[in-house]
């Protein structure tokens, strides 16, 4: 892992993560990438800051290492990268034991909550970002 600090969140293959092969769909592996970046926020952005802030994805590169199957515990693991103007770059691993599943790296948009407008990242918030890890399970 590229980060000393990343955020970590622990789940259980479902029924419905399950396709017609048997194995969890690619689809899935997307939409547990979104939930793990967004449990980080949750985790350490204040009700304040929650409330004024929100993220639009930009970008999204994933690449498929490894099927999971039914009862899986999957462990994701995301941490921060370059900050640019109101943009964010943020990594993540879907990991089965040691095995990597995916990788990913995204880049999310900072916005105004109220004006729905790209707002400027400060350096606070790259840092509550970069070091404010929690452990959610």
């Amino acid at each position: 892992m590229p980060s000393s600090h990343p955020f970590t969140h622990t789940f259980e293959v479902a029924p419905h993560n399950i396709d017609e092969l048997n194995h969890v769909n690619n689809v899935t592996y997307v939409r547990w990438v979104q939930d793990v970046a967004a449990a980080h926020w949750k985790a350490v952005a204040s009700p304040e800051l929650r409330a004024d802030n929100v993220w639009m994805l930009l970008r999204h590169e994933i690449d498929y290492k490894a099927q999971s199957f039914l009862g899986d515990t999957i462990t994701a693991y995301t941490w921060v990268g370059e900050a640019k103007g109101a943009t964010f770059e943020r990594f993540v691993k879907l990991m089965r034991g040691n095995n990597v599943l995916t990788s990913s790296r995204l880049v999310w948009c900072l916005l105004d909550a109220k004006s729905l407008k790209p707002k400027r990242i400060n350096p606070a918030m790259v840092e509550l970002l970069r070091y404010g890890s929690l452990e959610l399970g």
